[in-house]
């Protein structure tokens, strides 16, 4: 009689080997949270949001609507305390792109960015860039 090449695993290993890849199987049968290839545009934008500076102590709020007068682009308000700033904001594909006032007539800083791959557009990270200042990078998260 040959004696076989492998030994057998035993009922307990054997069940827990098939219950952990059962779990597994769950887990891949769940729907992804943003479907793979979808196009990214500024309706994933709409709503409240958290906005963190590189080195700053306070996150801002931000909030977003569609824009009255200019289809698929999005207008809002920055704030922070007493501050707050009028802004436009458009995102196509995984680019961001945001324009902050300070009076309501000029771009005091542009932020340009990038959704995080995965996070179905509720994750941005990029650089706001004033006029003769150094860029700051920033995360912007969609609010709890």
């Amino acid at each position: 009689m040959m004696k076989p090449l492998i030994k057998p695993f035993g009922r307990r290993p054997a069940m827990l080997l098939l219950s952990l890849a059962l779990t597994g199987c769950n887990l891949a049968l769940s729907p992804p949270d943003c479907p793979p290839g979808q196009l990214l545009g500024a309706d994933k934008l709409l709503g409240h949001w958290t906005v963190q500076l590189a080195g700053a102590a306070q996150p801002w709020a931000l909030s977003l609507s569609p824009h009255p007068e200019h289809q698929g682009s999005l207008r809002g308000e920055l704030r922070q305390g007493d501050q707050r700033y009028p802004v436009v904001a458009d995102l196509e594909g995984r680019e961001f792109t945001m324009e902050e006032s300070h009076d309501g007539q000029r771009i005091a800083a542009t932020w340009l960015g990038t959704a995080v791959h995965g996070h179905c557009g509720r994750w941005v990270q990029g650089e706001r860039v004033v006029t003769n200042q150094a860029a700051e990078g920033f995360s912007m998260r969609r609010a709890p």
